[in-house]
């Protein structure tokens, strides 16, 4: 319920409070989360911050407020933010090309603005690839490199598209532009965020990663792997440095960070504004990402939302922004991002907030492609059968299902053959919107999935996704 004269501020009830309280442990136990932090805040007033689970499995730790999580790349909204910010003091524009911070980059960058980066609409391709980053690789996240190191690696990388062009999303761009933050400053981008962002505004625990300090209320990062936990893979202490996603933080900092965004503290009205402005492509039409600058933007009944998820090292996270309602929501988690939903789960949560925001409900929509459950049929039974797609996928998602026929195989066991199919769900994809997504709900007896099919326009067989089943729909496939 909404309370207060002057100014309103939200105030949860006991029941919905337990309404919330059931939800997170529903949900982490049919994800296997082993901890999750909840922040629920009104323009920066905490409303909830509260602890689910175990920061630390091994030792038996609870999580708290005060746990740390990763940031992943939300991250990178206090990157965009630093930039603004000289911005705003003429240090930097928007219009200059990036040649003017990289003087050894190839010709081809000159064309690739400041706002490129910030939009990831530069044309630059990834380097945090499976490829480029696993042993051996150029970006081996095991090694240890030098800021100008990463950047002539960088360099070397080939250019995918015009800048303007297109919208794709690549760390590379924000390794960049924390490098710029240096080079302009002075000051390596985590200590100018200390100074500038984190100190100001008293966010006490925010910091970059660090392997080495103690860091107290630490939680630890987990994979599952189908059948238990694991801890995160380790990578090298300099790429935990960088300026793509590389935070500490937890739930009650955060609220300090909404209460910056909800004022012009540290950034004009007019660069919020910007940050929170879906991007137009040189042919002026609003990117397939609906991205500003480290944010994706929403709508919701008309209302703006902004939101961004972030994962990495076994733990994932979101912040979704209902700006318009003056709500904001933090799910901070300890799992990997194949299996955790920090951002569905904020999303239901601020539903539990304030019932006006509560998710539409998955439930069964009229097929009127029915085509594509046919499809999908025959990848179900080539995947229980160990049958190659052929034409009928592409090549990637062909080796895909043959390098991981067994594991698919095992999440499919209890429901196919013999499962029932309902859609529940159809769109474009946000991120490709040739990618045409459909999600049915798999169901078979007392077992349930959602199974999200993707196509592309010539009809073949781009990605399929299995997951837990739940009741709202997300933003993956909200439309």
């Amino acid at each position: 319920m909404w309370i207060g004269l002057a100014v309103l501020v939200l105030a949860l009830t006991p029941a919905q409070i337990k309404g919330i309280d059931r939800f997170v442990a529903a949900e982490m136990a049919v994800t296997h989360v082993p901890g999750a932090a909840v922040g629920v805040y009104d323009r920066g007033t905490i409303v909830l911050a509260k602890g689910y689970g175990l920061a630390n499995v091994e030792l038996n730790v609870p999580v708290k407020p005060q746990t740390i999580f990763q940031s992943g790349s939300v991250g990178k909204q206090f990157t965009a933010a630093a930039i603004m910010m000289l911005v705003e003091e003429g240090l930097i524009s928007l219009d200059d090309s990036i040649v003017k911070y990289f003087p050894d980059a190839p010709a081809s960058w000159k064309p690739i603005r400041i706002r490129n980066l910030l939009s990831h609409t530069s044309g630059l391709s990834e380097y945090a690839t499976d490829a480029l980053a696993g042993p051996g690789g150029p970006f081996d996240l095991r090694r240890d490199y030098t800021e100008d190191q990463l950047v002539a690696k960088i360099e070397a990388l080939p250019i995918e598209s015009a800048p303007g062009e297109k919208w794709v999303y690549r760390n590379t761009n924000y390794v960049l532009l924390g490098v710029i933050i240096h080079r302009v400053s002075g000051k390596f981008y985590g200590e100018f965020l200390a100074e500038r962002i984190f100190r100001p505004l008293g966010m006490t625990s925010t910091r970059i990663i660090s392997e080495t300090d103690i860091v107290p209320n630490r939680a630890a990062g987990y994979v599952w792997n189908s059948l238990a936990l694991q801890n995160q893979d380790w990578v090298a202490p300099s790429i935990n440095t960088t300026a793509d996603g590389s935070l500490y933080f937890n739930v009650l900092d955060l609220a300090k960070w909404d209460a910056a965004l909800s004022t012009t503290e540290l950034l004009s009205q007019s660069s919020l504004k910007r940050m929170w402005t879906v991007y137009r492509l040189n042919d002026g039409k609003p990117n397939d990402g609906q991205y500003g600058f480290a944010w994706r933007i929403h709508a919701f009944h008309g209302r703006l939302v902004v939101e961004h998820s972030g994962a990495w090292q076994g733990f994932t996270c979101n912040i979704t922004r209902y700006v318009d309602d003056a709500l904001t929501v933090v799910v901070l988690t300890n799992l990997d991002s194949d299996h955790s939903r920090p951002d569905y789960m904020a999303r239901v949560i601020a539903g539990l907030a304030d019932p006006r925001l509560l998710p539409q409900r998955l439930a069964k929509i009229d097929d009127h492609q029915p085509s594509i459950e046919r499809s999908l049929v025959g990848v179900l039974d080539a995947i229980q059968s160990g049958t190659p797609l052929d034409a009928r996928a592409g090549a990637e998602f062909n080796g895909f299902t043959q390098g991981d026929a067994a594991q698919l195989r095992r999440q499919l066991a209890p429901l196919w053959p013999g499962g029932s199919l309902t859609l529940v769900a159809r769109a474009p994809s946000a991120d490709d919107s040739s990618l045409l997504l459909s999600q049915f709900r798999l169901r078979k007896g007392t077992h349930a999935m959602l199974v999200t099919f993707g196509l592309d326009a010539a009809g073949k067989v781009q990605s399929l996704l299995f997951e837990p089943d739940r009741a709202y729909r997300g933003f993956d496939l909200y439309g």
